[in-house]
């Protein structure tokens, strides 16, 4: 089959991929084979490719927000059946020992592996996945539109909970891409205010088609003090801009997994009056599942734009540049 693979990146040297030949994998005794119907663009897979995040793989293929169906299925498999359709999302694997697994917060295990960064991503026809750590998926709704779920969704959702929002309270999201539009409707739905600071215009309207109360530029500030911020842009130098937009009490979450660098706060002005800033690393499978029931009582739009996935490199080049306007999808 062909795939798209990470080909040494080197940091401020562009995206860095290249098409490659490989053979269909097949299923360990626990693992599941994935046939690809559509396959999410995610920013952390611009890191990867750009060279911002060290490989953890030589020549790993990317992507993490794999919808499929089950072609085929390992010996000690159970409650799976071929057909079945599934969603591959960034949490690849866990020890299940260690005290953070054992706790709930299996986010933060130090055995933990990534789809797309440790094994194999969606990049490509097929992939395999343990099935302990797929989800599984509705058959109805259009693969497209249920792929950015997968990361973008579920790392907005978790966000959401990092950033302690008040009930009816009002948030402000840095940066409008994948994850954020989906966020933003959220909140909404729970009765929140969203204020949307972000450099693109294209970005801005969608916010405003999508309901938020405001969009304006990344360092302005927002028409009323927020009690609650994410950072969604990978842009260390708006946390200050945040931190300040922030009421008494505020909290600030950061979702990226990867940020440049912050200058330096000033304490009274940043944090005093009890301001947070907290990070958000990857997800629980618990995080997933929560998501996936809130959908089945609350409809959101995902705004989504198609390549084929022969133009995977055009798809992260145009995600580079700030082309892409909701969420990359790359689709056979």
């Amino acid at each position: 089959m062909h795939a798209w693979a990470v080909a040494d990146p080197v940091p401020g040297g562009g995206v860095r991929v290249e098409r490659v030949e490989r053979v269909v994998p097949a299923p360990g005794p626990r693992q599941l084979l994935v046939q690809v119907e559509a396959c999410g663009v995610c920013r952390t897979d611009l890191h990867l490719a750009e060279g911002d995040l060290p490989p953890h793989r030589e020549r790993c293929v990317p992507g993490h927000e794999v919808v499929g169906h089950i072609v085929a299925e390992g010996s000690q498999v159970a409650g799976y059946a071929r057909g079945d359709r599934v969603g591959v999302a960034w949490l690849g694997g866990t020890c299940g020992e260690c005290g953070y697994c054992r706790r709930g917060a299996e986010n933060l295990c130090p055995h933990s592996t990534y789809t797309g960064w440790d094994v194999d991503g969606g990049y490509a026809p097929y992939l395999t996945v343990n099935a302990a750590y797929a989800y599984r998926l509705p058959s109805s709704p259009p693969a497209a539109e249920l792929a950015p779920l997968l990361c973008a969704g579920i790392i907005g959702y978790r966000a959401l909970k990092r950033a302690e929002l008040p009930r009816g309270g009002r948030l402000g999201i840095y940066g409008f891409g994948a994850s954020a539009h989906l966020t933003a409707q959220i909140a909404m739905a729970q009765g929140a205010t969203v204020h949307v600071l972000t450099r693109s215009a294209e970005a801005r309207k969608l916010a405003l088609d999508l309901g938020c109360a405001s969009a304006a530029g990344s360092h302005d500030a927002p028409p009323e003090p927020l009690d609650s911020a994410i950072l969604f842009a990978p842009a260390g130098d708006l946390v200050p801009t945040a931190l300040e937009a922030l009421a008494p009490g505020g909290t600030l979450a950061i979702a990226g997994i990867h940020l440049s660098a912050i200058p330096r706060l000033d304490y009274a002005k940043h944090l005093f009056q009890e301001r947070s800033v907290r990070s958000v690393t990857a997800n629980t499978r618990q995080d997933g599942r929560e998501l996936f029931d809130l959908l089945e009582r609350v409809r959101i739009r995902v705004r989504t734009q198609p390549y084929p996935m022969a133009h995977a490199d055009l798809a992260l080049t145009d995600l580079a540049a700030d082309r892409v306007n909701g969420a990359a999808v790359l689709v056979p």
